[in-house]
């Protein structure tokens, strides 16, 4: 387990994402969600993430049901503010925002401080919690000034109340995070996407940021929404159809893995976490099956060969950190 910044709060290496779970892009059951948490459990992962967004709170309350037997003080959970769920007469589904779920709520951006407080109450009721560990301002790209201004003043003051263990910021950008990192008090930030084989973007600015500072950082997206799990022609690359040049990149990557007995799977997680700023790699997953492979893979040993072939083709930068080299 590691800690998550100056707070208290621990996480496990691997985490779960629970997005997926909430019908991301198509319909996931009951039963198959509670056995992808179960899944988890069984691996070791004690670290689950959530969000109202996800699903229209479908995954706050699969997640809180699968979570409910399990002694609360064994597992840590976040959740996400930003996104006020409203109820809406609307009729459809949700699949504009990704998720095959009815169109029951609307989302509204909303970082004020009472906007926070009203959306984190919702979110433990959801979740049949009353507390959380770790509260996120999810995706506040276009409302950073009410984000800093009222937004993280607000989860600050909650995490002197107690009433939240860790406080942070989760984008699927680097730059706003370094700004987070650097001008405020947070103890973690999540940053989905720009720290992978494919983008090391992060690696300018946030990682060295966050690690002089002792920030911690959570790592999403390994797999760059797909194209790093499976690399063909069609693949997602940030939730879009991957670009041609970006899948041959991915195919050479998969071509030196294979070439090392190891899979791009398997390297794509072992980069994330090889960082020192990095407290956990958050992998979604939709099923026990797909659970199962990312622990298996994020518990695999990649040759140093691996990483020294990689650099010598020019597919990684020399300074990027990789996990500590052991004889081939």
């Amino acid at each position: 387990m590691n800690r998550l910044g100056g707070s208290g709060v621990e996480v496990s290496a691997l985490s779960f994402g629970a997005a997926a779970i909430a019908n991301l892009y198509s319909e996931v059951g009951e039963a198959q969600a509670h056995d992808a948490v179960e899944a988890a459990w069984q691996r070791g992962i004690r670290y689950f993430d959530t969000a109202p967004h996800y699903g229209l709170g479908l995954s706050e309350r699969r997640l809180g049901a699968a979570l409910r037997d399990r002694p609360r003080d064994q597992y840590t959970i976040s959740t996400k503010v930003g996104r006020r769920l409203e109820p809406s007469d609307g009729t459809g589904d949700d699949l504009a925002h990704g998720f095959a779920v009815p169109a029951t709520h609307r989302r509204v951006w909303d970082f004020s401080a009472d906007g926070v407080r009203r959306t984190l109450e919702t979110s433990l009721e959801r979740l049949g919690l009353d507390r959380v560990d770790v509260v996120y301002l999810h995706d506040p790209d276009e409302h950073a000034e009410e984000a800093f201004r009222e937004g993280y003043p607000a989860l600050e003051k909650l995490r002197g109340e107690g009433v939240i263990g860790a406080i942070g910021a989760g984008m699927n950008q680097a730059e706003m995070l370094t700004r987070f990192v650097r001008d405020t008090d947070v103890d973690v930030v999540l940053c989905a996407g720009r720290y992978t084989l494919l983008d090391q973007s992060a690696l300018t600015g946030l990682l060295p940021a966050a690690h002089e500072r002792g920030t911690s950082v959570v790592i999403g997206g390994a797999f760059n929404s797909g194209l790093l799990a499976n690399p063909q022609p069609g693949a997602t690359y940030n939730y879009t159809v991957a670009p041609s040049e970006l899948v041959e990149r991915a195919l050479r990557l998969k071509s030196v893995a294979d070439r090392h007995g190891t899979t791009l799977r398997a390297a794509a997680l072992a980069f994330c976490a090889a960082h020192p700023a990095v407290a956990s790699v958050l992998v979604g997953a939709r099923s026990a099956h797909e659970v199962r492979d990312c622990a298996h893979q994020f518990a695999a040993r990649v040759p140093a060969v691996f990483w020294q072939d990689l650099r010598a083709k020019g597919l990684l930068p020399a300074d990027a950190p990789v996990p500590a080299e052991e004889p081939s």
